[in-house]
């Protein structure tokens, strides 16, 4: 087996054709845009470089066939909760199923992390945003949700025998759009509904500045300083909005107010992985317009929870009941488009979001994904990521 760099155009090719030559006949499998992966390592598309780097490699085996990937980073703002010794990360691993492949390509992102200063490894992760390209697939192998990692079962093994050991669990949860709501969700939206100072709104795609605003208000009380997240301002999330604008549903996506002060909002977007799992990768011309083409005449029957955050003087007082209720108003009338939806990743260590997401209705846990540690020193205490409180 030889493990090369990507040092050039060729060898990032081949590192984007690994994945297509290792999970081409696995039906579950939603080829991600090349772009999406390359600009993860493009210093001008991804802020990441301004705080730490990256490296990547290929694995061919003795005939030359790519048999593996793998790529290792070190970000100065990458920090959990209760760390006591640096943590690098690794990435966007693919493998066949042979141990002494998937171990050469551990080892050599551990020698390069050992070498940058760092004395554990989690994985796998991004070099970036935790909405994107992080955990490991153990439960629920069904098609990816845009931007989030898959993986054939035999990856948990391979994690495992290296020595990796479970730092926290990633639990996606989902339920039938056009359920009922629970009883008690009911009762709580019909408690605060009567409540003149306590409004919802829809956002407004021609009005997305009011709703930054809302956003950051919110997203700073409720999230930052909470496992290295920090606080946002409105030109960011109005560059995240006017990403989201062209695939943006106004029906899914509220906020809540009291006398006019946003205090949560419940941000969803079509799976458009419906759409890209038809382009091969691809994202030119006519893979726009055959993107449009779909949204229109076949669109997405399915939506995705990306963020839902109540402000903390308003947690446990129904604020979470009160916006469900409002979006099944919607939701749930003709032509039905939604049938499924399903809620990004909450980490285990957050159980009062645990709660929002079972709270829901007849939810069920979809998927759970693991992000794994591996400590340098095999003699070190193993610790799990706390519990926020």
């Amino acid at each position: 087996m030889q493990i090369i760099p990507v040092t050039d155009n060729i060898t990032a090719t081949e590192f984007i054709q690994t994945s297509v030559v290792i999970l081409k006949n696995d039906p579950n499998w939603v080829r991600p845009l090349d772009k999406d992966i390359n600009e993860v390592f493009d210093k001008t598309k991804n802020k990441a470089f301004r705080f730490g780097e990256i490296t990547r490699w290929i694995l061919k085996d003795d005939s030359g066939n790519l048999i593996g990937r793998i790529a290792a980073f070190i970000n100065k703002k990458y920090k959990s909760k209760g760390d006591d010794v640096p943590v690098g990360g690794i990435g966007f691993f693919e493998c066949i199923n042979n141990q002494d492949a998937a171990d050469l390509l551990f080892d050599n992102a551990k020698h390069w992390l050992i070498q940058k200063g760092m004395e554990a490894m989690d994985g796998p992760i991004n070099f970036g945003e935790r909405d994107r390209w992080w955990g490991l697939i153990t439960k629920g192998f069904t098609p990816p949700l845009y931007c989030m990692n898959y993986n054939p079962p035999y990856y948990v093994t391979l994690f495992e025998n290296y020595g990796f050991k479970l730092f926290y669990n990633q639990v996606c949860f989902a339920l039938e759009a056009q359920k009922q709501i629970a009883q008690k969700t009911r009762d709580r939206h019909k408690v605060l509904d009567a409540d003149p100072d306590i409004s919802c709104e829809t956002i407004k795609k021609n009005n997305l500045e009011k709703y930054a605003n809302d956003f950051v208000e919110v997203y700073n009380k409720a999230w930052a300083g909470h496992g290295g997240l920090k606080q946002m301002n409105k030109d960011q999330v109005m560059l995240m909005f006017k990403k989201m604008k062209p695939v943006m549903d106004e029906i899914i996506t509220y906020f809540a107010y009291y006398k006019g002060t946003a205090i949560g909002m419940f941000i969803n977007l079509p799976d458009i992985n419906q759409y890209f799992k038809h382009m091969n990768g691809k994202f030119g011309l006519l893979q726009k317009l055959e993107f449009l083409w779909r949204q229109k005449f076949r669109p997405a029957r399915k939506f995705v929870g990306l963020v839902f955050g109540i402000v903390p003087e308003w947690q446990g007082k129904g604020i979470d009941s009160y916006i469900i209720g409002e979006c099944q108003k919607l939701v749930q009338v003709p032509p039905y488009l939604y049938q499924e939806y399903e809620i990004q990743w909450i980490g285990d260590f957050n159980p009062k979001m645990i709660n929002v997401a079972e709270n829901f209705g007849d939810t069920y846990r979809s998927r759970n994904l693991v992000t794994y540690r591996y400590l340098f020193d095999r003699t070190k205490e193993f610790k799990r990521h706390p519990i926020l409180t």
